[in-house]
């Protein structure tokens, strides 16, 4: 039987908008693909997420996500971006650990001191977030990322603006209806209300107690942050914290657990991105080096002419 080739992603021969070198696919979502890619102005490797098709809505969102520019070291906001044809593209830093929906998926439910952390890393990239007038809307663990740690202390970033709205901007949806994850709205963002942070601090509350139980839906469970976590995800809004600032205060003040002999490890946090192949030049390159190689031996036979 003949052996098959799987199709290669759709990946332009050259540079895309002359300056973003895609270097293999890293992910998917709902609106394109997510590459490690070459900045050909900066030198560095970035992520690029590529839209393909696109209807107007989607690429408002796009643009929107691109426009969303949070310097926070738990923030992973967009860097730049460039337009090709059909194809339009926004880079942002590269982060190579995975998600925690992922370490879930591994490790089952986590230490409390670990989310803890993690709960506390996620407020702070959600305060900033609302500083700047966003309001993320879908906060859940496959958006919430890790750089490569080992078995130290997790460093999460959060990411995915893709839905992400200004408090005081129109809204994107055309029917009524929530825009996020279903486990992770609060109630009334599923039900189509306007945005709001304290819709962010449900989910965030959502996301801490499935780490700690293993189960989206769960009830908070005794222990530590077991009465923060029930004020973070209440039905009411009224009840949950004003805001992450004051949710990450109230965190804070908590006794908290920190680690010992008689806890079992952290989870282990490795660097899942492979190196990169090594790359022979491309063919302009190829092209170039002819070029000056077949100068090189012109310049030689002229010389010898006048010479002789």
């Amino acid at each position: 039987m003949p052996r098959t080739t799987p199709p290669r992603p759709d990946r332009p021969d050259g540079p895309l908008a002359g300056r973003y070198v895609l270097l293999d696919q890293v992910g998917a979502g709902a609106m394109g693909s997510v590459w490690r890619a070459r900045d050909l102005r900066t030198g560095q490797v970035v992520a690029a997420k590529v839209l393909r098709a696109h209807d107007s809505t989607t690429l408002l969102r796009f643009v929107r996500e691109q426009s969303v520019r949070i310097a926070h070291p738990h923030v992973v906001a967009p860097t730049g971006w460039a337009a090709e044809d059909h194809r339009v593209v926004f880079a942002m830093d590269l982060v190579r650990g995975g998600s925690v929906e992922r370490l879930l998926a591994e490790h089952g439910p986590l230490p409390t001191a670990y989310v803890a952390l993690l709960l506390d890393q996620t407020l702070q990239a959600l305060a900033a977030v609302h500083a700047a007038g966003v309001v993320h809307r879908d906060v859940k663990p496959a958006n919430l990322l890790l750089e490569p740690s080992g078995s130290g202390r997790p460093f999460l970033r959060l990411g995915d603006f893709g839905v992400a709205v200004p408090v005081e901007d129109v809204r994107l949806t055309r029917v009524p209806g929530g825009v996020g994850t279903d486990g992770y709205m609060a109630p009334e963002q599923a039900a189509g209300a306007a945005p709001d942070p304290r819709q962010d601090v449900y989910a965030a509350g959502m996301v801490a107690t499935e780490l700690l139980t293993g189960r989206l839906g769960a009830p908070p469970p005794d222990g530590p942050l077991g009465p923060l976590l029930a004020a973070m995800t209440s039905a009411d809004p009224d009840l949950r914290p004003p805001s992450a600032a004051a949710a990450l205060e109230r965190l804070r003040l908590l006794d908290l657990p920190h680690g010992g002999p008689g806890e079992r490890p952290w989870p282990f946090v490795p660097d899942r991105l492979p190196d990169l192949p090594a790359t022979r030049p491309s063919r302009w390159v190829d092209l170039a080096i002819a070029c000056f190689l077949g100068a090189i031996v012109l310049c030689a036979v002229a010389v010898y002419l006048l010479l002789s």
